[in-house]
């Protein structure tokens, strides 16, 4: 019983920390289009508001991959345990 708890924990913690490597996909794509935004606006400075629009919509929308994914690893680290070892201690008789 108690390998069986253990098992369940070090199961969400490793799904928490691989749900937060994908984090690291919208820095990534933030950080690109943010410098292709500063390059289209030093070719066309006169064309700053649009770009600067359409970056800051494409950021947003990126941003929700890292705001899932840290969701999730919340989830796993609080919630996930305790409806796990419960639902075991349930299936056990304990």
């Amino acid at each position: 019983m108690e390998l069986a708890i253990g098992i369940i924990l070090g199961c969400c913690a490793l799904g928490a920390g691989m749900a937060m490597i994908a984090g690291i996909g919208p820095g990534i794509g933030e950080g690109n289009a943010v410098a292709k935004a500063c390059e289209a606006i030093g070719r066309q400075p006169e064309s700053k508001s649009s770009v600067t629009s359409t970056m800051i919509m494409g950021c947003a929308i990126a941003e929700t991959t890292g705001l899932y994914a840290l969701v999730i690893a919340i989830l796993l680290i609080f919630v996930a345990p305790n409806m796990l070892v419960d639902i075991l201690k349930t299936a056990v008789g304990a």
